[in-house]
Parts: structure tokens; C-alpha cells; sequence
């Protein structure tokens, strides 16, 4: 039997067996490093571990997967960090639309996630706006109208200046004439901390970061970033549904890959992360959280960036921001 007729019967096996012939090709020989960037406790951070948590406990991946916190400039640190390791195989990384507008907003930002190696989108995020459960605000109406009574006095903790929540407050400051103070702070952890703490009065927050605290009866939901309510949040007003007729800002989830990927690699990775989002564990992640949890694969992903950074320069175009690019 020739090497030729050797190599189509190996095919022939693993695909009767289920298996992806090009996956089989790639097998990781290190650990993997999963970028994050934010901090410990951010959105990202804590989908990382959510998901690395699945992969482990589902035996899913031939050796450890662990997070690599690199935040700084919004994605730019995290982004130059996965370009500078062109073909590494071992090096993915958390995207999410901050990837995006960070290009669209700072010259300095020049690393775009097309160019970069799309593996796969797991998820499309809401949000929540929460308040302190003792917070006199019950309402968005509610909290417009303290800032409209005083000028800047009111504060919001979140992200970098590129951030949903952020593009969220410019769109509405825009629509309302009203204004309030944007504190920046690293982590979500830290976020959370100074809503809690009384240093910020309000907050938009993923609800994996916040769910806990809800629960809790420790923060307060006053309205949600999405187009629909959710099923846990029946009574809570929309943004839209609240009289701000702003557009939707959704913000997906999912995971590239440094550049210069093979294909091999690229499928080694898709093959993975479909199989994490098929376990009973993500499901129950994807619930808890309120996700929306639709998979894209790599080959649907690079057209994707390029539709959906269109549609966010139109949104930051907008909310008042200066579009570099």
C-alpha cells in the first residue's frame, strides 16, 4: 500500500469516527496562554475562566489552558501582545468590541482583529444598568433627572473610554443634554467596589459580573442594554422601553488566535471551543449569565469584523466620537 492510499485510509477512519481529519493534524505540545484585557474580574476575565473551567473539567483540550492578563489601553496592550506572537500556536485571546473600536478611536491603536487569526464567536452579551439597592434612584427617568439637577456631581464607574458602557452614556448624555463624570478603572472587581462602596452612583455592567450581587439584593437593576428583556429581569425596562431612543449596542464574545494560524491550528481550536459550547456546564453558564449564545465559525468571522466595525462607527459617529479611521 503507498504512503498516498496510507494517508486517504486514515481519513477514511477518523471521519467515520467522528473526527475532524485537519484537527487531528494539530495537537498543542505547551500550554495554551488565553488573553484577556481586562484585569481579574472584568467581563472577559471571568468568561475566560468560565470557559477554561468547561474545557478542563470536560477533559477537552490535551494540555492547560490558562489566562494572561494584559490590560492597559483598552485591548491595546492585550492586542499587541497576541500580533507580536505571529505564528504561535499556543497564543489565543478574548475579543470583544473594544478590539474594535479601539482601532476606530486611537490613532496608536493599529492592531485589528483581521488581522489577527478568527477562530470562533461564542456569544452576544447584554448589559445591565444597576444602582446601589439603598440608591434613592429607581429609574433611568430617576437618574437623568439628578444629573440634571447636578451638573457633573453624579458618577459611573466602568471600562476604558472605548467600552460599551461608555459609547452606552454618550449616546445617552447626546439625546438628553444631560452630563455625568466616566471614572475608568481596570478591573470590574474594582468597578463593582466603587459602586458598592458609594465612590460611583451608577454602573453598566455584564450580567456575569454583577449577577451575584443582584442576588444578593446588593445592587439594584434600573434598566437593560439590549432589545429585548431578559427572562430573569421580566419588569425591567429596555433603554428604549425607558424613552431613550438610542441604538442598541451589543457586545459579542468570542476568541482569535495570533496571526499566521494554520489551518490546522484554526480547526484544532474551532473543533474545541464547539465542542465546550455543546456541554451541559456552558449551557448553564450561558443561561446563569443571560447570554445569547450563538456560535460563529472562523470562516464567518473575518467578513463579521469587517460588517460589524461599520455598524460601530456609525454608533461611535453617533454618541460624538472622533472616528480616526
Amino acid at each position: 500500500m503507498t504512503r498516498r492510499h496510507v494517508l486517504a485510509a486514515a481519513t477514511l477512519l477518523l471521519a467515520l469516527a467522528g473526527l475532524d481529519p485537519a484537527a487531528a493534524e494539530f495537537k498543542p505540545t505547551r500550554p495554551i496562554e488565553f488573553v484577556v484585557h481586562g484585569g481579574p474580574g472584568s467581563g472577559n476575565d471571568v468568561f475566560a475562566r468560565a470557559l477554561i473551567a468547561i474545557i478542563d473539567q470536560e477533559k477537552l483540550s490535551p494540555v492547560r489552558v490558562q489566562v494572561a492578563n494584559k490590560p492597559g489601553g483598552g485591548s491595546t496592550s492585550a492586542s499587541a501582545y497576541v500580533m507580536s506572537k505571529k505564528g504561535d500556536p499556543h497564543v489565543i485571546a478574548c475579543f470583544t468590541n473594544v478590539w474594535i473600536t479601539d482601532t476606530l478611536v486611537q490613532e496608536a491603536a493599529t492592531n485589528k482583529l483581521q488581522d489577527m487569526s478568527p477562530l470562533v464567536r461564542l456569544v452576544v452579551e447584554p448589559a445591565l444598568v444597576v444602582v446601589r439597592a439603598d440608591s434613592p434612584i429607581k429609574t433611568m427617568g430617576d437618574f437623568i433627572k439628578a444629573a440634571k439637577d447636578k451638573p457633573g456631581a453624579l458618577k459611573m464607574s466602568g471600562g476604558s473610554i472605548t467600552s460599551r458602557e461608555n459609547i452606552v452614556r454618550q449616546l445617552i448624555m447626546k439625546v438628553t443634554g444631560v452630563r455625568w463624570a466616566f471614572i475608568s478603572f481596570p478591573s470590574g472587581g474594582e468597578r463593582l467596589a466603587a459602586l458598592l462602596g458609594g465612590h460611583v452612583d451608577l454602573m453598566i455592567v455584564d450580567p456575569s459580573e454583577a449577577g451575584e450581587q443582584v442576588r444578593a439584593g446588593k445592587l439594584r437593576v434600573i434598566a437593560q442594554v439590549n432589545e429585548r428583556r431578559l427572562p430573569a429581569f421580566p419588569d425591567i425596562p429596555t433603554i428604549k422601553e425607558a424613552g431613550f431612543d438610542i441604538p442598541n449596542v451589543p457586545q459579542m464574545r468570542g476568541v482569535v488566535g495570533a496571526p499566521g494560524m494554520s489551518t490546522e491550528t484554526i480547526a484544532f481550536y474551532e473543533d474545541l471551543f464547539l465542542k465546550a459550547s455543546k456541554t451541559a456546564g456552558w449551557q448553564k453558564f450561558v443561561n446563569d449569565s443571560q447570554l445569547d449564545g450563538e456560535f460563529v465559525k472562523s470562516a464567518e468571522l473575518k467578513p463579521f469584523f469587517a460588517k460589524f466595525e461599520g455598524e460601530l462607527r456609525e454608533i461611535l459617529k453617533a454618541a460624538g466620537a472622533k472616528v480616526v479611521r
